[in-house]
């Protein structure tokens, strides 16, 4: 077996790769690039070796400083994780040449599956179903519209050697398509240095399914099953789970077939993942291959209990799989939700910066029932660069049943908090409560089809405002005892933002906190207050036991008429923010005269920023195609920003003349910066 690894990634992987490695006994090679010097992975590594600037093409995808790094330390064999030059034939076929061990497929096989135009030639010539399109090499945005104009409309845009959900656009017109194959021919040869693109018919209302297959150097191939990745965000997965809830066992297998008979078709000799994009009938066709690890791949190792790295490792040394086909089986049900540096309130751009707080939750069997996985790359205190994906971790959890998991899931999230900069957690924690989610009739189209106008949070349920008001009240109470200036006052009104709550406070023979809750109504003030062992029939009662918080924690636990639960809380002038999980809420626990004035403040009134073209998001401009004095009509573009690999198209709100334009190509732009300003 190797006896030391270069890891030629970054970030979680690296902290993935590293983890097997250890527990297989051999030792590791971190490069990095200087953003990621002081990094998890630097320092988890047994060696590290600095390969240059922060921007990948300096750095992580120079396949010469990767051979010297490798040269330097004597390893024997480089794990690649994802993305990079993990789907890069001639980096396999340099290493090869060079005799060190690629744990990844051998080059003719990357050569055959992992070019999106060649494999959909091979996928129809071997007889895998494939969706209809253009798989020749389209090179004007004239020519783009004429073959989408045979093929129809939807069509699909993509970058032959796209992947990670980069290089891809949907064109519903001709003017989208002329203006959609100029965007994705510059993010493909800005991700992947190649802009070669190609065109698919889109289905409707499909699901994105895929198999996962494992093979070795001896013509062995196996499936461990599928994944269901159709919960997804501008063609890049947010949440899956294996296996999926639509297949039958009879669907399972025939995709599994066809997975197996392609990869052994390209002597395929490792970990690698065949797509599959679904229609709601079961029917499936050929999407494309992946001749790499996947980000997903945990939720398959936690029903197979097979750890995917570890048989890479297995493969490139050149030992025969371990077991058969008939020798896996599916055990439960896995979730991943992928948590990003990116402000769901704010389209989901991304938001990079300093994770001011980054608590998470504890991995391993709970005592409910279902088990937890983290798969993490960054520490409290680290930094969200902008050269790269804004993932922060991958969290899992495993149960008996989708829906134990999907419980399992939805109490790891209330149990991570971050603080510094925007993330996805509310958002993940939304679909999780979701009962379309919960159902299993999902989509890729499941985000827009349920946020049409955007993620705001959700309104709180039943459960959650007992929760909110219960929190607060509680917290109120401690902060009072903690001060020396304890209330003797047991009927407060609470406000979830304006709607008042009036709360009835006692405690029972073991200190248990209880609460008698009555809505009072409207905005206005409280028609009577609720006092001590008053009787309504419209008033509920809440039990809550095993506080945990005390002032200055951002986390409140406790525990809620038999139910635990986790809230993100933060002191604001009178008051406090809650979050539980997708619901949240300024609450003050006030007096009901003081409670009654507060109905009558007038409430504040954003500012108009109707005329300003405001940069939603850190990054670079590419460019600003207008000019001041210049007439622009609704829909127009005004500005092109980069950040994180992706360039991010700002179009017009309404007609208007360009008053000033206060940026220029290559400028760095924070958030909200004024971009452009109408007359």
């Amino acid at each position: 077996m190797f006896s030391k690894i270069l890891i030629a990634n970054r970030g979680e992987i690296a902290v993935r790769i590293i983890k097997t490695c250890r527990r297989m006994g051999i030792a590791t090679v971190q490069v990095y690039s200087d953003a990621d010097a002081g990094s998890l992975a630097v320092e988890m590594a047994d060696e590290a070796v600095h390969i240059g600037p922060a921007p990948a093409a300096q750095s992580y995808l120079l396949a010469d400083r990767i051979v010297d790094a490798v040269r330097q330390t004597g390893a024997q064999a480089v794990h690649p994780g994802f993305g990079f030059l993990s789907e890069n034939a001639g980096f396999a076929r340099r290493l090869r040449d060079e005799g060190i061990a690629f744990i990844g497929p051998n080059p003719e096989a990357i050569d055959a599956m992992g070019d999106k135009i060649t494999s959909k030639k091979f996928a129809a010539e071997a007889g895998v179903s494939t969706v209809p399109g253009h798989m020749g090499l389209i090179d004007t945005p004239e020519e783009a519209v004429k073959i989408a104009a045979g093929i129809g409309y939807p069509v699909m845009i993509k970058a032959s050697a796209g992947g990670g959900g980069k290089g891809i656009r949907v064109a519903h017109s001709d003017a989208d398509m002329a203006e959609g194959f100029a965007a994705v021919k510059a993010e493909a040869m800005a991700a992947f240095g190649d802009d070669r693109v190609f065109l698919e018919k889109f289905i409707v209302d499909p699901r994105h399914i895929e198999i996962q297959v494992l093979g070795d150097k001896h013509g062995n191939v196996v499936h461990l099953f599928e994944r269901e990745c159709s919960i997804q965000r501008r063609n890049q997965k947010v949440i899956e789970e294996a296996p999926s809830p639509l297949l039958d066992e009879a669907t399972r297998m025939a995709m599994g077939a066809q997975a197996v008979a392609l990869a052994q078709a390209v002597n395929y000799d490792s970990a690698g993942t065949v797509e599959f994009v679904a229609g709601q009938d079961k029917s499936f066709y050929f999407l494309e291959m992946n001749t790499r690890l996947q980000v997903e791949h945990p939720v398959t190792e936690l029903i197979t209990g097979v750890d995917l790295v570890e048989q890479m490792i297995r493969s490139a040394w050149g030992e025969h799989l371990a077991f058969k086909q008939s020798d896996l089986s599916i055990n439960g049900w896995a979730i991943e939700s992928r948590i990003y540096a990116e402000d769901p309130y704010r389209g989901f751009l991304p938001s990079i910066g300093r994770l001011v707080r980054y608590e998470q939750p504890e991995e391993g069997p709970h005592e409910d029932g279902y088990t937890v996985r983290n798969d993490s790359g960054v520490r409290e205190g680290d930094e969200i660069s902008m050269f790269y994906d804004p993932m922060i971790a991958k969290l899992c959890s495993w149960a008996p049943t989708r829906d134990e998991a999907l419980d399992g899931m939805a109490r790891a999230l209330e149990d991570t908090h971050l603080a510094g900069l925007g993330h996805n957690v509310p958002f993940l924690a939304a679909v999780m409560d979701q009962p379309r989610f919960r159902s299993g009739n999902i989509a890729t189209s499941y985000i827009k089809d349920e946020f049409p106008d955007g993620f705001h949070g959700l309104a709180p349920s039943e459960r959650q405002t007992r929760i909110l008001i219960a929190a607060a009240v509680a917290m109120n109470e401690i902060a009072a005892e903690q001060s020396g200036d304890p209330s003797d006052r047991t009927d407060w009104t609470v406000l979830i933002d304006r709607q008042p709550h009036g709360v009835s406070l006692s405690y029972d023979e073991d200190e248990a906190l209880l609460l008698e809750i009555l809505p009072l109504g409207g905005g206005g003030p409280p028609a009577q207050p609720v006092v001590e062992g008053a009787a309504d029939a419209h008033a509920v009662t809440a039990r809550l036991t095993d506080i945990d918080w005390r002032p200055g924690l951002p986390q409140f636990r406790a525990t809620l008429d038999g139910e635990p639960f986790t809230a993100e809380v933060a002191r604001v002038a009178d008051g406090f923010s809650i979050r539980h999980r997708a619901a949240r809420a300024r609450v003050r626990v006030l007096t009901p005269r003081i409670a009654e004035l507060y109905a009558r403040l007038p409430e504040k009134q954003a500012a108009d920023t109707s005329k300003l073209v405001l940069s939603p998001m850190p990054g670079l401009v590419v460019a600003i195609p207008v000019s001041v004095g210049q007439e622009v009509k609704t829909g127009e573009t005004v500005a092109i920003i980069e950040a994180m690999k992706m360039q991010n198209i700002l179009k017009a709100e309404r007609d208007g003349v360009v008053k000033a334009v206060s940026a220029r190509a290559g400028d760095p732009v924070a958030a909200d910066d004024v971009l452009v300003e109408f007359g």
